[in-house]
């Protein structure tokens, strides 16, 4: 995510990307949305979700198609290279010789290619090119240095929820009363935890044991193994469906305390960020779709994954927002099972649901950190420089990680952390981004490949018109969830 052109890596079936995707959007997000759902009200919520699914998944078309865009132009610099060399060696010959080989620089790539026999389809997309290489492909010096900023401060935003979501998991675990006599109790920070320790003093305990832990690896290199991914993925899912059965057990037997309002405004702008958070992916696609061995079956994947991820997100959030009551959801919707024995009373289990977010996301942190980094470095990157060791290795790791771990001992609200995150950071990656980048791919490759040769992995939204639609959209939604949080603040 850095920005370059990366290796493949191993190639998956279609299914297995089908998997991977859902894997890679469904993830601490989900678990802030059930209350987000009951501070909206489950008709607006319904609504909007669907709205922000069909919003992703056409950005989600277009950075495929940029994909597609950037594998073309890749192809076509190649060949002009290898038509130059040739050139080079063969500047001996005749002055009619050096004419009837520059020829064919004035055509279009089509007809270059296919004069050396069989045709090869320029669109294919077997490079992985990152979001940040496609930027510096179609986007000029000052959209590259956008494009940077905006993914720095969405990748700060998802560390400071990281570094908020652990010590609030380990805090609650620790201070709650799990002796089943607390059940439908939400404490206050101000409470005790352990002797004269309030539950506000273990949440900055646990911090600082978590930064001391986790930090140094911003230091280094981390990448997360194939084991380790199918664990956590194992752990999450096991979790997920437990909380779901658990809540439809509850209600089912007619004990649910939920009674969600169909609707109420004041709780829509925070809705908006935790959906787009929730919803991202677009940052990785590459990675993603890039290894999918047969990709004639892209479209109907992605098409495939978005039904299923809508329908999970609804069943979580309404069996939630129906199974508790509103004013005692948690911002992380796994601590709701901890201390209420009336929905599960195993303690091993409890101490499983309060607990797996520790694991999963402490596993994420270092990844997120070090790609933070590496942008860092990218962004800050001049041709032919390098970086004094001082600054590699010590100002880099030190700008990533004090940051977010500020944020967290500034607040643990995790709702807004994910809200602010995602209506700001998260709509420049998961709208404004990809619309840009397929404007500009299509505008680049016209003088290449002429008009005649059709993407085959264009977007169904191929207009012009949606592309703007989603720049209206974004600003549109920037300028509500801007003018919402100042009229609050004018409230206080």
């Amino acid at each position: 995510m850095a920005g370059g052109i990366t290796e493949t890596g191993e190639l998956y079936s279609p299914y297995v990307g089908l998997v991977y995707m859902f894997n890679l959007i469904v993830g601490t997000g989900a678990l802030t949305m059930p209350k987000a759902f009951a501070q909206a009200g489950w008709a607006v919520s319904l609504a909007l979700i669907s709205f922000l699914a069909f919003m992703s998944y056409m950005t989600t078309t277009f950075v495929i198609e940029a994909m597609a865009a950037a594998n073309a132009q890749l192809r076509w610099k190649r060949r002009e290279q290898e038509e130059v060399q040739d050139s080079d060696s063969t500047s001996d010959y005749s002055d009619d010789d050096v004419r009837g080989r520059s020829e064919p620089e004035t055509r279009p790539i089509l007809s270059v290619q296919r004069t050396g026999g069989g045709h090869v389809d320029h669109f294919d997309i077997v490079e992985r090119v990152e979001m940040g290489q496609m930027a510096s492909m179609f986007f000029n010096k000052v959209g590259v240095n956008m494009f940077y900023i905006c993914m720095v401060v969405y990748l700060y935003g998802d560390l400071a929820i990281y570094a908020a979501a652990v010590p609030i998991s380990l805090m609650e675990v620790a201070c709650g009363n799990h002796s089943c006599s607390a059940g439908g109790v939400k404490y206050d920070d101000t409470d005790l935890c352990w002797g004269p320790v309030t539950r506000k003093d273990a949440y900055k305990v646990f911090l600082s044991i978590f930064t001391v832990m986790l930090g140094p690896f911003v230091f280094f290199d981390a990448q997360k193994t194939k084991y380790l991914q199918i664990l956590t993925s194992l752990m999450r899912w096991i979790a997920f469906t437990m909380m779901i059965i658990l809540a439809l057990i509850r209600i089912g037997k007619d004990r649910g305390e939920g009674h969600p309002r169909m609707a109420q405004i004041s709780g829509v702008p925070n809705l908006f960020g935790v959906c787009v958070y929730s919803f991202m992916c677009q940052h990785s696609l590459p990675s993603l779709v890039t290894p999918i061995s047969d990709k004639r079956r892209v479209g109907t994947l992605v098409v495939c994954d978005y039904v299923l991820i809508l329908g999970f997100y609804g069943l979580l959030s309404f069996t939630a927002i129906f199974c508790f009551n509103s004013s005692l959801l948690h911002d992380m919707y796994t601590l709701n099972f901890t201390d209420n024995c009336d929905v599960l009373d195993i303690p091993a289990l409890r101490y499983f649901l309060g607990l797996f977010p520790v694991f999963t996301i402490s596993t994420n942190f270092p990844i997120i950190a070090v790609t933070l980094r590496n942008n860092w470095k990218t962004l800050f990157h001049r041709d032919g420089g390098t970086y004094p060791w001082v600054v590699d290795r010590i100002v880099f790791p030190l700008i990533t990680l004090v940051p977010p771990i500020i944020v967290a001992f500034c607040t643990h609200n995790l709702e807004s952390l994910v809200g602010i995150t995602g209506a700001y950071a998260g709509t420049g990656i998961q709208y404004v981004i990809p619309a840009l980048l397929v404007y500009y791919g299509r505008r680049h490759l016209v003088p290449m490949l002429g008009t005649d040769e059709v993407n085959k992995h264009r977007s169904p939204f191929r207009h012009t018109f949606w592309v703007w639609f989603v720049v209206v959209w974004a600003t549109f939604c920037l300028m509500f969830v801007t003018a919402n949080i100042i009229l609050e603040d004018t409230k206080k």
